[in-house]
């Protein structure tokens, strides 16, 4: 998607500048500030070890969850492991944002992404701020510009439905895996919504979308996702039946591109991988990940290393797959398990009508063709499809190949 397609949510002005966090004048911060008080709600990472804005966004949403004005984020810089110095920066960043555009320190939340360990640089902090505050338009392709980092292109989303605008933006291309991956998202809706109602539908949506990704299986120390509702629209969303919003397809649209838009842009990646898995048993739970059975199979074949050379290889290597399904902790009957792959067109409702080649079945491979199995796997987009026959638990999980580029992007990533 580009600025010239995007339709931004009236009612809020971003930026995206460059205040030298970034070489060669790329842009590295972004500003985005609605003309109205928000309702907000935030999914931060489950990481132990957190950074110093994740922190203060989490206490910020707690005291002022019906009244924030603006968000700003620094790339460079992930402002973690980084004491109560870090803290006292992330304080003072929404302290400045907050004079800048005239509003209390309470109603600014902060976000920061690149290298662990490091102080941020204030100096540029400053000066960001006050350049994205004399900049603030909509070019929202500018501030999802602003925020990346090992990314190779900005991610934007925009949806309308029912009278209500929503849109945003993300960032993240390495360190991803649930929950939720090495990447901040920013979703912003017209919509008139009550504080707990906007933090149900987020937290729901963030689960089956964001959730949902895997690069390389790191969690980071920064991961999170922010949703600001300013009310313009006059459009009330209120929960129904099982407590589902009318904003829940809005947002549920928006995070499942931007997660697809993050798994495409995977660092070193050359294929995005669809993986589905059905027919699993509906009473297993995964403790420690929180995920259900078919989510924990579908993680355990995204985060192989030998699945993901095998995809970058072209390999259709089913042993590989299989034994993955088989280590993810969830009990199975290999008799049971049926492995198909087809070419993949993206996300996996674009995908469940294609014609598919069964790799093993009843517990054995079957007599496939080798060179239709490699023409498959030779695709910049595959589509797996394991079915366990043990009960109707399903899940998706998107990822990738991993190439020898991810191990050079990341050999040097400080430098």
């Amino acid at each position: 998607m580009t600025e010239d397609t995007f339709r931004p949510v009236a009612g809020f002005q971003v930026a995206g500048v460059h205040c030298g966090l970034k070489k060669e004048g790329k842009l590295d911060f972004a500003l985005i500030v609605s003309d109205e008080p928000c309702v907000a709600a935030g999914v931060f990472t489950t990481n132990r070890v957190k950074a110093a804005p994740v922190l203060v966004d989490m206490e910020r949403l707690k005291q002022h969850a019906h009244h924030i004005r603006a968000i700003a984020v620094n790339t460079g810089c992930a402002n973690a492991c980084t004491g109560q110095q870090g803290i006292d920066n992330a304080l003072q960043t929404a302290r400045w944002v907050a004079e800048e555009i005239g509003c209390d320190e309470n109603e600014v939340l902060v976000l920061s992404t690149g290298v662990i360990g490091t102080q941020l640089p204030m100096d540029k902090i400053r000066h960001g701020i006050r350049l994205a505050a004399d900049s603030l338009g909509t070019d929202w392709e500018a501030a999802a510009r602003a925020i990346m980092t090992t990314d190779t292109k900005p991610k934007l989303e925009d949806y309308w439905l029912d009278g209500v605008s929503t849109c945003g933006i993300a960032k993240g291309a390495g360190m991803i895996a649930p929950n939720m991956a090495t990447m901040l998202g920013i979703v912003v809706t017209d919509a008139l919504i009550e504080p707990e109602t906007l933090h149900h539908a987020l937290s729901d949506t963030v689960d089956t979308s964001f959730n949902r990704i895997v690069v390389d299986g790191d969690m980071s120390t920064n991961d999170t996702v922010l949703a600001l509702a300013n009310g313009t629209s006059g459009v009330n969303v209120v929960k129904r039946d099982g407590g589902f919003t009318d904003l829940h397809w809005s947002l549920s649209f928006i995070c499942a591109g931007l997660a697809t838009q993050i798994v495409s842009d995977a660092e070193g990646a050359t294929k995005f991988i669809t993986i589905r898995v059905t027919g699993a048993p509906s009473s297993y739970w995964d403790e420690p990940r929180q995920h259900y059975a078919a989510h924990a199979i579908a993680h355990a074949i995204a985060t192989s290393p030998l699945v993901k050379t095998a995809f970058f290889g072209n390999d259709a290597n089913w042993g590989r797959i299989i034994a993955a399904a088989g280590r993810s902790g969830v009990p199975l009957d290999p008799e049971k398990l049926t492995l198909w792959i087809a070419p993949g067109k993206g996300r996996d409702w674009e995908t469940k009508d294609m014609p598919m080649l069964t790799l093993f079945l009843n517990g054995m491979p079957t007599n496939f063709s080798e060179e239709e199995a490699t023409r498959i796997m030779s695709q910049p987009a595959v589509f797996v499809h394991l079915h366990c026959g043990m009960g109707t638990n399903e899940a998706t999980v998107w990822t990738c190949d991993l190439s020898h580029d991810y191990v050079s992007i990341n050999g040097d990533y400080r430098s």
